[in-house]
């Protein structure tokens, strides 16, 4: 049986509902994930600040590719990771619960569909110094829709 479902081909959730600007974040659960080509480190955060975005969540990918480990130091050391664990090039999932920074994201279409990318990073003590310069119109945070 066929049932017609007015409005279901155009409905994106994941679309819908994504973060995009700059946002005070903690990690809340991370996970490495291997694939032949483009292994990753998934990160799910939750949204300190601005205000309206608190409790939110957003997740991203960051490679773990020769090429894309620029991406995954600088993360690591905006955030504060342990120097130590650092240095000998390991990272240990539960060492990253909890770590505070500030993130800009967006969101990419890739073959239909949305990724949230994780364009820059900055330590959380610079969240006040960042606001006021996404405050003279750099960049603010929205909600897609």
């Amino acid at each position: 049986m066929k049932r017609h479902i007015p409005g279901l081909h155009s409905r994106q959730p994941d679309h819908e509902s994504a973060l995009e600007g700059l946002f005070l974040v903690r990690v809340d659960a991370a996970s490495y994930r291997w694939h032949p080509q483009k292994p990753f480190l998934s990160v799910r955060f939750v949204v300190l600040e601005p205000e309206p975005f608190a409790a939110r969540s957003l997740s991203g990918r960051l490679y773990c590719t020769e090429r894309a480990l620029w991406k995954l130091n600088w993360f690591l050391r905006d955030f504060g990771y342990d120097p130590d664990l650092l240095s000998r090039d390991q990272v240990d999932e539960k060492a990253l619960l909890g770590l505070r920074g500030v993130v800009r994201t967006s969101h990419v279409s890739l073959n239909g569909r949305f990724f949230q990318n994780l364009e820059a990073f900055t330590p959380a003590a610079e969240w006040e110094e960042v606001l006021c310069d996404a405050a003279g119109g750099t960049h603010e945070q929205t909600e897609r829709r």
